[in-house]
């Protein structure tokens, strides 16, 4: 019965490969650089944009909210993060300056 069983023979130690851990980490710094450069630089820029446009935010500004409103800056609150908007003649709205996703050029709205 010998036939039906092959022998099982063990492998002679063989040395590593040297470096190997150093490939490692060479890998590992690829990867890190590839995630800053493609991942985190470009969302901390848009961040950086998005609070100067929030900060630059003055009364008579048209402006785009995050919601789709269309609307011109009324009054401006420094101590508080928020501002009325004016949607038309009849209807004022208060919202989170962060809500502002864009400051439309002068006469957008008359142009709607």
């Amino acid at each position: 019965m010998d036939f039906l069983i092959s022998s099982a023979h063990a492998q002679t130690a063989g040395g590593g490969q040297p470096g190997g851990e150093f490939g490692m980490l060479i890998m590992l710094a690829i990867f890190g650089l590839i995630f800053y450069f493609m991942l985190y630089r470009p969302q901390a820029k848009r961040v950086k944009e998005h609070k100067n446009l929030v900060t630059s935010l003055s009364k008579g500004d048209e402006i785009l909210t995050q919601g789709g409103l269309v609307g011109k800056i009324t009054k401006v609150s420094e101590d508080k993060d928020f501002i009325e908007v004016a949607l038309n003649e009849a209807n004022n709205i208060v919202v989170q300056k962060t809500a502002v996703s864009a400051v439309l050029p002068k006469g957008t709205m008359k142009s709607l």
